[in-house]
């Protein structure tokens, strides 16, 4: 696979899809030795869902929504996806139902930038470098209590563009022991 991305001058993205949701709490904190520390929290629940990318030459791209991934959305997000950068296009992904679609499959052996879907082996997140956003997400999410939908939608957007402008922390997604596997550059 990287050969023909060399080959074709393609660039590889992993894909993944998640869901954030506002009653998800993560880090630690701190309290009074004997005392119980309360994280703040507002009992509101929302939730949104994102399908993203990611590139070892250090591109993010997402895209939020609402309702479930199926066949129609993630082939809407594939072709927007091809649209938006100038080569062609090597996709890596689980095996969600959506990836491996008849009508996925159709779209892709008829667009000619989409050079192939590739699905990795089952239960291997640890492979995908795009599992990695959701890492840096979640952890942005466990620290607010956001109490409206809009308030928390605007903040996963924003950290989701935050995210898009640090290409050294995309470019550390395929640094990890398990990802590394991944990094074009590292092989070329």
């Amino acid at each position: 696979m990287l050969r023909q991305a060399e080959e074709q001058d393609a660039i590889i993205f992993f894909l993944d899809e998640s869901t954030a949701k506002s009653e998800c709490h993560r880090g630690r904190t701190w309290g009074v030795k004997g005392l119980t520390p309360v994280v703040k929290t507002t009992g509101s629940r929302h939730r949104l869902n994102i399908v993203s990318v990611v590139s070892s030459e250090d591109i993010l791209r997402y895209r939020t929504f609402t309702g479930k991934m199926d066949r129609f959305m993630f082939v809407d997000y594939l072709k927007s996806l091809v649209r938006s950068v100038d080569k062609p296009v090597i996709i890596i992904t689980d095996g969600h139902p959506a990836h491996r679609a008849k009508y996925t499959k159709a779209y892709v052996e008829q667009e000619p930038k989409l050079l192939g879907l590739h699905i990795l082996p089952s239960y291997s997140p640890e492979l995908n470098p795009d599992e990695q956003v959701w890492n840096q997400l979640k952890e942005k999410l466990g620290k607010v209590a956001l109490k409206t939908k809009d308030e928390f939608t605007s903040f996963v957007r924003s950290k989701m563009r935050a995210l898009q402008k640090m290409p050294e922390v995309v470019k550390g997604f395929f640094r990890l022991h398990d990802t590394r596997y991944a990094c074009r550059q590292c092989y070329l």
